[in-house]
């Protein structure tokens, strides 16, 4: 049976025939949130962290903070809002340090509040740390109540504070701060990478899938020897830790960045080096990079393939392809795929664009420019009225109506999430005078919820999980409709394995029965459900009289 016939089924078996109404940022699928985090003792952290995390605003606009080490303590800054609402100038000179860590939230756990901002902040005895998190953990509800049953406290629900306590747990009971990020990897389920400081480190680490992304950066001063740089990248070995000297003066005088994207190591001048392993463990201090494998790596690595659909901003690079390129060949692809009798191809801002170009390219329609995007709209604290709700879609884009009156168009975009954004775009378009449209999308349907950092977990909001094809193309009032195909999709994405739950229904890591309890619509079957795990108060008491890491490498 194909691909296509079990979801038909199974959309037969669930169908809801009605959506939601139009919300201007409902029908967006949002990721969690950007990180960044630098070691730079010659540097001026703060502002470092603030443009990294400029280059990151994409990824997320409900709050920002930064958080700075300065030998001696951490301190913090955040609030709800843009960074330019949140940081002035003023406030980047009194965060004065060594190392920080940087986030961008868009929340898919946790109440928007500014105590689910981060960096969440935590005390180890007399310690302060400061961890940034992108994505999302499936197993925190369990590991919650039994911290809480333990005496520790919260401030938020979010699933970024409880990792930040059971890592501030594990490394009291170990009096180690690498073990206490180890034992937390071992026990958290989800997607996720993370940046944290103490007064003195900078560590970085991800999931063992590498759902979320997180490269390495140096930042190197000109006129000075970079033969080390070249080194790095071919280090760690997966079996043992690697430590390069902190003496040579590359190191001193220049320092090391990690962050969600490579775009954001483009503009602090910092060289891209390679990516966090999934599972790995990374500590950069005045002692120099040390790596090592804090929990094994996935048999298969599961990069989250939606990163290239429509996340990541198109300058990145990503498993040594950039993300223009990628999209650019998801458009060839779909022409092969999808082609129609057109006078016109034209891409929706941003993420569509590069797409539209490709469509172009290999059908020999010409590419033109047909909507244009208000680059000066972001997210707003202002609420739009009735009316103005209602138009949606004129908020951020508007029609070039000279180029689109009278013609058939092929309309490009990333994706279709609930609809009801399309249906405002097919609406202005005819409105402006087009002849034809066709919507064509270069990702395959979003049939599945994502758990992983993506905020679309509940199917029934999910149009293509209640609609077949035909459908959706009459709900939007489109000539045609047609999406590239899953296998389409990989053929043109780079070496690497990628996590295609959203498409397919395969997840990665097994999702609790209690975390996806109510997600899933009727006549769907939830793949990859599982029990929480539990951890006992003798967890880590295999490592307690193990110090071969910290004799090697120091305390943590």
């Amino acid at each position: 049976m194909s691909q296509e016939t079990i979801h038909a089924a199974e959309r037969a078996a669930g169908q809801v025939k009605t959506m939601s109404t139009y919300d201007p940022d409902s029908d967006q699928l949002h990721e969690e949130c950007g990180i960044f985090g630098v070691w730079a003792p010659d540097r001026d952290v703060a502002r470092l962290t603030y443009f990294g995390l400029r280059a990151l605003q994409h990824r997320g606009q409900e709050s920002a903070g930064i958080a700075v080490g300065d030998g001696g303590t951490v301190m913090v800054r955040k609030d709800l809002g843009l960074l330019d609402r949140v940081f002035s100038n003023a406030d980047l000179s009194t965060l004065s340090g060594q190392l920080a860590v940087g986030h961008v939230r868009y929340g898919t756990a946790g109440a928007k509040s500014w105590e689910a901002s981060q960096p969440h902040l935590s005390t180890i005895n007399s310690v302060i740390i400061a961890l940034a998190h992108n994505g999302t953990l499936v197993n925190t509800d369990e590991l919650r109540r039994q911290l809480i049953e333990l005496g520790v406290p919260f401030l938020s629900n979010s699933d970024s504070e409880v990792a930040t306590k059971l890592i501030g747990y594990f490394t009291q009971r170990t009096g180690h701060l690498r073990e206490g990020i180890r034992k937390t990897m071992e026990l958290v389920r989800g997607g996720y990478a993370m940046t944290l400081i103490n007064e003195q480190a900078l560590y970085a680490f991800r999931d063992p899938h590498g759902i979320r992304p997180l490269v390495l950066g140096k930042l190197v001063d000109e006129g000075l020897d970079q033969a080390d740089a070249a080194s790095v990248s071919q280090l760690p070995s997966q079996d043992g830790a690697v430590t390069v000297d902190a003496t040579t003066h590359v190191t001193r005088a220049g320092g090391w960045v990690v962050a969600s994207e490579t775009c954001a190591l483009d503009i602090v001048g910092a060289e891209y080096v390679r990516d966090v392993r999934p599972g790995e463990i990374l500590r950069i201090s005045a002692e120099g990079l040390v790596s090592e494998q804090g929990v094994p790596a996935a048999e298969e690595p599961a990069n989250c393939i939606f990163e290239q659909v429509y996340f990541a901003r198109p300058d990145s690079i990503m498993n040594g392809k950039s993300v223009y390129a990628c999209r650019y060949d998801m458009g060839r692809q779909l022409a092969h795929e999808e082609p129609v009798e057109a006078d016109l191809v034209i891409g929706v801002p941003d993420s569509g664009l590069p797409p539209a170009e490709g469509y172009s390219h290999e059908s020999g329609i010409p590419f033109g420019e047909g909507l244009i995007k208000n680059r000066y709209v972001g997210r707003t604290f202002i609420e739009p009225t009735q009316e103005l709700r209602a138009m949606g879609v004129r908020m951020k884009l508007n029609p070039l109506r000279d180029n689109i009156e009278g013609k058939r168009l092929v309309v490009i975009d990333d994706s279709i999430v609930r609809g009801t954004t399309m249906v405002q775009l097919v609406k202005m378009l005819r409105n402006a005078g087009a002849k034809e449209i066709h919507i064509r999308i270069n990702s395959p349907e979003v049939i599945w919820p994502c758990f992983y950092g993506i905020d679309t977990d509940v199917q029934s909001q999910l149009i293509s999980a209640n609609k077949t094809v035909d459908e959706i193309c009459e709900y939007i009032g489109a000539d045609s409709l047609a999406f590239l195909s899953v296998e389409g999709l990989l053929k043109v994405m780079p070496k690497g394995g990628y996590c295609d739950a959203c498409f397919t229904g395969r997840y990665p890591v097994a999702i609790p029965e209690s975390f996806g309890r109510d997600k899933f619509m009727e006549g769907f079957k939830p793949r990859n459900l599982d029990k929480p795990l539990h951890f006992d108060d003798d967890a880590v008491v295999e490592k307690y009289d193990d110090r071969s890491w910290e004799e090697k490498h120091g305390e943590a």
